[in-house]
């Protein structure tokens, strides 16, 4: 009986800590936004070539920005300076990412 409550507890310490880590640190998220800026943060930027917009990321849904990157990463999505940056990420830096990006305004 005593066995069956501490793999009991173990279990629910392990979903507590994925839990906490999936939501991201918006801290270290501020911090590491920094490349993000150099295109997303600036109004009305647009690729030279081929031309396109660039879209503001600032405010946008927590879980698409991490799918995103995710697809980036894997190279289900195809973006040249995209797929570098992202591939260079952990899972715990596009979740702190996310998590920062997502609490700013719009």
């Amino acid at each position: 009986m005593k066995r069956l409550q501490l793999v009991g507890l173990i279990a629910v310490a392990l979903c507590a800590a994925s839990a906490a880590h999936a939501e991201g640190d918006k801290a270290k998220g501020r911090t590491l936004v920094y490349t993000c800026n150099g295109c997303h943060g600036v109004p009305g930027y647009a690729n030279a070539y081929p031309e396109y917009h660039v879209p503001h990321i600032a405010g946008q849904n927590e879980q698409y920005i991490v799918n995103a990157l995710k697809a980036y990463k894997s190279g289900e999505r195809t973006h040249p300076t995209m797929g570098i940056q992202a591939q260079s990420m952990s899972d715990e830096e596009i979740a702190d990412i996310a998590a920062y990006l997502s609490s700013l305004a719009k």
